[in-house]
């Protein structure tokens, strides 16, 4: 395990979300892996977008790599770690709107993000 730098608060992976993102191509892998490493420093990358559905502090990156998109999204609601719910390939082709069953399992994962959250930290919120 490595050692956390200054101010880097633990990354956290819920389901099958990171052995998910670890079959994505190396490009997407990248980007996904640099905005994560941005939220874990309490920042935003430009790429995170609100993610709809779930209210505040759960975001999504996009990223689009040969004519495929995907999404990896996480949480940063929680004081002390930042907790990647779902990694996925976008497969349809109709609109931008996420498949019913990814949102499902976003949902449920956040729930047990919160879990383990209050498991390991007690029940604090980020800025509490």
């Amino acid at each position: 395990m490595r050692s956390s730098a200054r101010g880097e608060q633990p990354l956290y992976w819920v389901g099958s979300a990171k052995r998910d993102l670890l079959a994505f191509p190396e490009a997407v892998k990248d980007g996904i892996g640099t905005a994560l490493s941005v939220a874990q420093f309490g920042g935003k990358h430009p790429s995170a977008k609100p993610w709809k559905g779930a209210g505040s502090g759960v975001l999504e990156v996009v990223e689009d790599h040969d004519g495929n998109t995907y999404r990896a999204v996480y949480t940063v609601r929680f004081r002390w770690a930042v907790y990647v719910l779902h990694c996925f390939q976008k497969k349809s082709r109709r609109g931008i709107q996420t498949p019913k069953p990814d949102v499902e399992l976003v949902l449920q994962r956040l729930r047990l993000a919160r879990q383990d959250h209050e498991d390991r930290y007690g029940k604090t919120k980020r800025g509490t």
